[in-house]
């Protein structure tokens, strides 16, 4: 089996792989993870979903970036550029998902070096994003060098949607 590369995907690739990008954001949603959604995951949220990312991405707004082994996708990331005029030093971290079937073999850790490398070579030097706290991803980004610097109580409701989940914040300066 060969490793998985992890690369930023042309719009065109992206449009391409579209299917397996909804495919990942499925399993993620039906697998608990928060990431804006909530049981039942259909298709066409998550096919509705790909359709706004894919645009922003012409649009020049964000990157996707893709983790593939054996021409498969098994995780993805994405680097939202801030537009504002004083803060194009910064970009959000978002919609990084793992696969079930690929996670704990440090997947994570690759997207997350992966897309903080792609931000400096977009100028950016500031990164934040948000998570669940408690979970899986909070202890990949206190590993990986990410500050937390609070938690919103009942931020977003859970994916099976019953409970309101705390969620904390994180930023990182490259």
């Amino acid at each position: 089996m060969a490793a998985y590369l992890v690369r930023a995907l042309t719009p065109q690739e992206a449009a391409q792989r579209r299917a397996a990008l909804a495919d990942i954001l499925i399993d993620a949603v039906e697998s608990g993870a928060s990431v804006n959604f909530v049981l039942p995951m259909t298709r066409t949220k998550a096919e509705a979903w790909w359709a706004g990312a894919l645009a922003s991405q012409v649009r020049g707004e964000r990157v996707i970036l893709a983790a593939e082994r054996d021409d498969r996708i098994d995780g993805t990331v994405q680097l939202i550029l801030a537009p504002q005029e004083n803060q194009r030093h910064r970009a959000d971290i978002g919609k990084m998902l793992v696969h079930r079937r690929a996670r704990r073999q440090g997947l994570g850790a690759m997207l997350l070096n992966a897309v903080e490398a792609e931000a400096k070579q977009h100028g950016r030097s500031l990164l934040t994003l948000d998570t669940v706290t408690g979970g899986d991803a909070e202890r990949l980004y206190l590993r990986c060098g990410w500050q937390r610097f609070g938690v919103v109580p009942g931020f977003a409701t859970s994916a099976d949607g019953d409970r309101r989940e705390d969620c904390s914040f994180f930023y990182k300066t490259l």
